[in-house]
């Protein structure tokens, strides 16, 4: 039996957190809106060059290497399940799931 993991907050009100599994890509325009608000550092920003390829963006501000900057989830293993990320995200790029909680059952 599984269910999904649920919190009893101080009010009485129940909250699934819903963690990050995919940033669209197409859909992202790179402004980092996400990368400021995101309290845990999972999300990276990285370039895409003419073949769609990443490319680690030059911290001198060089961009001649890449076409369009996108945000990617470098460290999905920090997500807290907050959704902070899609909640500020202008374009609404990305997909959350609850985790399922495998229950033991009684014997």
């Amino acid at each position: 039996m599984t269910n999904s993991f649920c919190i009893t907050l101080p009010s009485g009100a129940s909250w699934t957190p819903t963690f990050v599994q995919q940033i669209n890509e197409e859909k992202c325009i790179g402004c980092g809106r996400c990368f400021r608000v995101c309290p845990r550092g999972v999300l990276e920003l990285v370039g895409l060059d003419e073949e769609g390829e990443r490319v680690a963006l030059d911290p001198d501000g060089d961009e001649e290497e890449y076409e369009k900057k996108v945000m990617t989830i470098a460290r999905q293993e920090l997500c807290i399940g907050c959704t902070a990320c899609a909640k500020i995200c202008p374009k609404k790029c990305y997909t959350h799931a609850a985790v399922a909680v495998a229950v033991a059952e009684a014997v």
